[in-house]
């Protein structure tokens, strides 16, 4: 594989995002997961109190996540509904002492536009919304704001059920979704330098279209723009390995080293650590960073 398929010709690929800059074409950045919701699939509730998510948020950074994208409301459709005041309330106070605490980049994980001016307000850099800005409103408050955007792919968004979602082709159904909800951020004033497209794994998807969209995951990061992928832990991983919720970190390893090889610029994931030395050793192999340390190697 050359250098120029690992490098899918990204649009502002050095992007200053909140206080710390990025290169895309050599790097990858860890963005950790921090859900203040007592329902999500993974974490099951373990950071929704306040303290706690403030301590995983902080613990990530130190264990090497550039960023962390901060959630109060669950994309399942199986949680008890919240109006915009109690999401505001589960998000705004983490954020705020997070940015006390941190340079990295923050992420709100939301599609209301209430939530994400308020999310602004108290420190975030970025709306990450799983509704791909379909929202009305949002994407104007995040070309009033400045926010960078994720705009991602689902068919239903969050807190909606959709049943036996089908495809004629996922990806390319994906990376239309994306071009047109790019389009439209791109109408609303948001800077193309501020956004990041996502195809949107396990969202609304079954195990068969995460794999292809995998597979074939340069058709998605050839549109242009930075490419996010979050697949840590998720039930493809699960299914495809039959493994249960606790035991998939090698195949979400394994996965985001193969969407990297495709053109992924960002990792979300749950452990940060181990995604970390997973990602500088890639970037090591490709030739975009050099060992840490001084060789041992006396041979």
């Amino acid at each position: 594989m050359s250098g120029e398929e690992l490098s899918p010709g990204i649009i502002a690929p050095v992007r200053r995002i909140g206080r710390r800059e990025f290169d895309f074409e050599r790097q990858v950045a860890i963005m950790a997961i921090v859900n203040r919701t007592p329902n999500s699939f993974h974490d099951q509730g373990r950071t929704f109190e306040l303290d706690r998510a403030v301590e995983a948020a902080t613990r990530a950074v130190s264990e090497g996540a550039d960023w962390v994208d901060i959630g109060g409301f669950a994309f399942s459709a199986a949680q008890v509904h919240i109006d915009v005041a109690e999401e505001i309330d589960r998000v705004a106070p983490v954020i705020a002492r997070v940015r006390a605490a941190t340079d990295a980049v923050i992420s709100v994980d939301t599609h209301r536009p209430e939530v994400a001016r308020a999310a602004v307000e108290a420190g975030a850099d970025v709306i990450n919304d799983t509704n791909g800005l379909r929202e009305p409103g949002l994407a104007e408050v995040a070309a009033e704001t400045g926010a960078g955007v994720i705009v991602t792919h689902s068919l239903g968004g969050p807190g909606r059920r959709v049943f036996r979602p089908s495809y004629a082709d996922v990806v390319s159904e994906v990376a239309d979704f994306l071009r047109e909800r790019v389009s439209a951020a791109l109408k609303a004033g948001i800077l193309p330098e501020r956004i990041i497209i996502d195809p949107g794994h396990d969202l609304n998807k079954n195990t068969f279209h995460s794999l292809e969209l995998t597979r074939r995951l340069e058709e998605i990061t050839s549109i242009g723009y930075p490419t996010l992928v979050a697949l840590s832990n998720k039930d493809f991983i699960g299914e495809t390995l039959d493994r249960p919720q606790g035991e998939r970190k090698e195949g979400t390893i394994a996965a985001n080293v193969v969407s990297i090889l495709k053109g992924a610029r960002i990792l979300r994931v749950h452990d940060v650590a181990a995604t970390v030395a997973s990602v500088r050793m890639t970037e090591a192999v490709l030739g975009w960073r050099g060992p840490v340390a001084p060789s041992h190697n006396l041979a």
